[in-house]
């Protein structure tokens, strides 16, 4: 009875009147509703710290390209930097005509089975076209990155891409396809960079022959399209001298001690991914505390150093780069369409950028023999393909050896892979094959199916290009490396 009275004076003084007396805050369903980090905090150093560390990690791989892009358009005309890279101005491209020279120093894990090429557009600036010639029956692809390193193209032999004109433009361009224009490429963002691969054999004929295939390798702004050809006579380009080159690892891209002043104009260049927006409000917060406390930028290089130093350097150990594919190799995984995977996406900016995305390449590594023991030179290997077992591929494939910087490794027959384009190779009376890996020579009788190696530590690298199912859903197995000696 007593309960019954209190409900009701409850109801008649109007606090139960409406069923909405007490409601809840609607949730959030876009980034721009949410609060954000307010730059005006008193930011702990530990917290700034553990801050900086993700950042610099995130990061590393988006300021490696923002300063390659700076360095190489410096260039006035396509050149050579020191004789061994092309380079050229933002909207042009400049190949090379032969295989790339050893004592480059610009990236890790080149190779020797392809004529490259190299150029970067500055896409909010103006569309470029770049052409494509009828190649024929020759391998090709034209591999097209943004400023976090993914490929946003699919232009190539593995595509079927017909000879024509393309026109590549930005995340913002609403404009139609010109006249004459075969199809539009758009970049996730406003940097873009092309790095075309062409294959060519180890013959003298065919280093002839590939001459007007590549000549035909232009790219150009979208106002000096005529809807004509245009050729180059790439053998004939200038050395410009521009720093990078020598012994050693590769150049350093990133500083650590200027990380942190350029990774905001980065921010401001390279929109969010889905999901990242939170991200970059966390990466804002922390540069503007840094602005105006000496404290915290002080931190912020500290860590940037550290970090260098006891993470990034860490990936170029191959186990750390992809997953284990079998016999103590790794193979890669969501090379060159990275997403959010950002481990990966910067252990390969650190181990050897620019991979093709998988349909076209599939990458094998190792630093192990078959008992997980570093490869050294002192010591013979052996690493065979049994019969019908070499990397199954539509294209090529070789085996690669690299010093322990990933580069490679000078020798006295000049000679730094062996695989599809070397025609020389002999198999076995049971039809597999035997590629001999050491510093010394195996015999005059295999020196064909060897590649030498240096004195010290190096590394071994498969390349499987246009690759077959096995490759693509990951069956296939690099053959054990089994030390003979």
């Amino acid at each position: 009875m007593k309960l019954n009275c209190f409900f009701s004076a409850f109801v008649l003084t109007g606090i139960l009147a409406s069923p909405l007396a007490a409601q809840q805050v609607p949730a959030s369903n876009a980034f721009a509703d949410l609060a954000t980090p307010s730059p005006d905090v008193v930011m702990p150093k530990a917290y700034a710290k553990t801050l900086a560390a993700n950042a610099y990690v995130w990061g590393w791989p988006l300021i490696n390209q923002h300063n390659r892009r700076a360095k190489i358009t410096q260039a006035p005309e396509p050149s050579l930097m020191n004789g061994t890279i092309p380079v050229a101005p933002g909207g042009q491209l400049a190949m090379l005509h032969d295989y790339i020279k050893p004592e480059q120093r610009f990236v890790a894990c080149p190779n020797q089975d392809v004529v490259y090429g190299l150029g970067y557009m500055f896409l909010d600036k103006e569309p470029v076209v770049i052409q494509v010639p009828d190649f024929q029956d020759r391998f090709w692809v034209y591999a097209m990155y943004d400023a976090r390193t993914d490929q946003f193209s699919k232009i190539g032999k593995p595509y079927d891409t017909q000879p024509g004109f393309y026109l590549v433009v930005g995340p913002n361009w609403d404009g139609k396809k010109p006249e004459g224009i075969t199809a539009v490429l758009q970049s996730s963002t406003e940097y873009g960079m092309v790095v075309p691969r062409v294959f060519q054999d180890d013959t003298a004929e065919d280093k002839k022959a590939i001459q007007p295939f590549i000549n035909q390798i232009v790219m150009y702004p979208l106002s000096e399209f005529d809807g004509k050809m245009k050729t180059k006579d790439w053998s004939s380009l200038q050395s410009l001298e521009m720093g990078g080159t020598g012994s050693g690892g590769e150049t350093q891209w990133v500083v650590p001690e200027a990380f942190f002043d350029t990774l905001g104009e980065v921010l401001d260049a390279v929109p969010p991914l889905p999901g990242e927006e939170a991200l970059y409000a966390q990466f804002r917060q922390l540069l503007d505390v840094a602005d105006r406390d000496p404290e915290i930028k002080k931190t912020l290089v500290e860590t940037a150093i550290e970090t260098d130093k006891n993470v990034i350097s860490q990936f170029l150990k191959w186990q750390y780069n992809g997953t284990p594919a079998g016999n103590h190799w790794n193979r890669s995984t969501n090379n060159a369409q990275w997403g959010v995977d950002y481990y990966d996406r910067t252990g390969t900016a650190r181990s050897n950028i620019y991979d093709n995305k998988i349909d076209e390449t599939r990458y094998y590594y190792t630093d192990f023999d078959a008992e997980g023991i570093q490869l050294d030179g002192s010591n013979a290997y052996e690493v065979t393909f049994a019969k019908g077992q070499t990397p199954p591929v539509a294209g090529f494939w070789s085996l690669t050896l690299y010093d322990k910087a990933h580069f490679f490794s000078p020798n006295e027959l000049n000679r730094f892979s062996l695989g599809t384009k070397n025609k020389a190779l002999k198999t076995n009376d049971d039809g597999s094959l035997t590629l001999y890996v050491g510093s010394k020579s195996p015999g005059k009788d295999k020196e064909t199916n060897w590649l030498p190696a240096p004195a010290g530590t190096f590394c071994l690298y498969i390349r499987a290009y246009w690759g077959k199912p096995a490759v693509l859903d990951g069956s296939w197995q690099p053959p054990a490396v089994k030390k003979v000696n």
